[in-house]
C-alpha cells in the first residue's frame, strides 16, 4: 500500500501530528494492518461516513455524510443524510489533505483544500475517532494514487506518491499591502503550499482572498530580506520582505526577525527548484495553459513523464510565441 502515510518521521513531512503518528503505530502492533493481505481503507473502490464539518460562514461544526469513489474520482459530501444530490463534488486529483489539530482546535482535525472555479477552497473535518479520521485520509491518498495510476500508466509509484497529499511549507502571520504605494498593510494569515502563496484573513476561512505564484529563480522570480519603502502604506511589523516576479514586486512584513528568517528559507527553497511542466501550466492563463497541453500531448513534442521545464524550452517558446500570436489577432 504505496498511499499510505506514515507519521512524517520518515516521510520528509516538516510536522509529523499526533493523531497520524499514534493511529500508525497502532495499526502496525495492534492491528497488524501491514501484514495483512489487504487493507480496507476504501473497500470495493468506495468509502462512505460522516464527519464533522466546520460550516463556511458561522464557524459551527455539522454532521455531514462525505462519499470517495475510486471509480470517479470524486469526493462527494451531503448535508442531509438521504439527500439524493451532493452539496459539492470534488476531484481527488485536486484535493490536498493535511492534519490540523493546532489550527482547528480539535486533536482529529483535517483541513481538505482543493480549487473550485479557479478559486482555493478549504473545508475542514473532524471525526471523534483518530483511527476513523486516519482511514479518511489514507483512502484520499488510496483514490488519488488509483486515479494517478490510471492517467498516468507508465508513471512510476515514486513518481505518482510525489503527487499525493503534502503538508503545507510553512502557515503563519504576515503583513501584506497592495499594487499601489498607498495601499495600507493589512495582516494576513499565509499559507504556502509548494509553489502557491495564498492569503487569508482567518486562518479557517474557506475561501483564500487572494493568492500568488512563485516560479523559479531562472524565470525570473527573487527573493530577499528588504526595507519597506518610506512611499508605501504604514506597517505594524518591521521585518520586510520583497519578492520580485516578472509582474511585480510585493512587500510582506514580520513580526519578528526569527519569523521572517523562517519565511525567507521557505521562499528560497521553492524559487531554487527548476519549474515543472505541470507547475507551468498553474501560473498561465486558461488560452495558455490550453497550448501548453496540446503541446504536452503530442508524443513528438514532450515524453509523457518529463518533469524538468528547461529540458523544454524550445516547446516553451513555441507556447509563447502561440500565445502572442493568438492574443494580437
Amino acid at each position: 500500500m504505496p498511499y499510505m502515510q506514515s507519521s512524517g518521521l520518515n516521510s520528509g513531512l516538516s510536522n509529523s501530528h499526533s493523531v497520524l503518528r499514534e493511529q500508525w503505530i497502532r495499526s502496525k502492533y495492534e492491528r497488524r494492518l501491514f501484514v495483512e493481505a489487504k487493507s480496507n481503507e476504501i473497500a470495493h473502490g468506495v468509502k462512505e461516513g460522516n464527519l464533522l464539518k466546520r460550516g463556511r460562514d458561522n464557524g459551527q461544526y455539522f454532521l455531514r455524510k462525505f462519499v470517495l469513489s475510486e471509480l470517479d474520482g470524486t469526493l462527494r459530501y451531503f448535508t442531509k443524510q438521504d439527500a439524493k444530490e451532493p452539496k459539492a463534488v470534488i476531484k481527488v486529483d485536486s484535493i490536498n489533505a493535511t492534519f490540523q489539530p493546532e489550527k482547528m482546535k480539535q486533536p482529529n482535525g483535517l483541513q481538505i483544500t482543493f480549487v473550485k472555479d479557479n478559486k482555493t477552497r478549504n473545508i475542514f473535518v473532524y471525526h471523534s475517532d483518530g483511527q476513523e479520521i486516519v482511514s479518511w485520509f489514507n483512502a484520499i491518498r488510496s483514490a488519488q494514487f488509483h486515479y494517478l495510476k490510471v492517467a498516468f500508466p507508465t508513471a512510476t509509484n515514486t513518481e505518482i506518491l510525489s503527487c499525493l497529499t503534502r503538508n503545507f511549507l510553512k502557515e503563519g502571520y504576515m503583513e501584506k499591502t497592495g499594487p499601489k504605494q498607498t495601499d495600507a498593510f493589512k495582516k494576513r494569515w499565509f499559507t504556502l503550499d509548494n509553489r502557491r502563496l495564498m492569503y487569508f484573513k482567518d486562518p479557517l476561512d474557506a475561501f483564500a482572498k487572494g493568492e500568488m505564484f512563485l516560479g523559479s529563480s531562472e524565470k525570473g522570480y527573487q527573493v530577499k530580506a528588504d526595507m519597506i519603502p518610506s512611499t508605501n502604506g504604514s506597517c505594524t511589523y518591521k521585518y520586510g520582505i520583497s519578492i520580485n516576479t516578472p509582474e511585480r514586486t510585493y512587500f510582506f512584513t514580520c513580526e519578528t526577525e526569527c519569523d521572517r528568517e523562517s519565511w525567507l528559507n521557505a521562499f528560497k527553497s521553492v524559487i531554487s527548484q527548476p519549474m515543472t511542466l505541470r507547475e507551468f501550466t498553474v501560473q498561465l492563463p486558461p488560452l495558455q495553459a490550453v497550448f501548453l497541453a496540446a503541446l504536452t500531448s503530442s508524443r513528438v513534442a514532450f515524453s509523457t513523464h518529463s518533469s524538468n521545464f528547461e529540458d523544454h524550452s524550445k516547446e516553451i517558446d513555441l507556447l509563447y510565441s502561440l500565445c502572442e500570436t493568438t492574443s494580437n489577432s
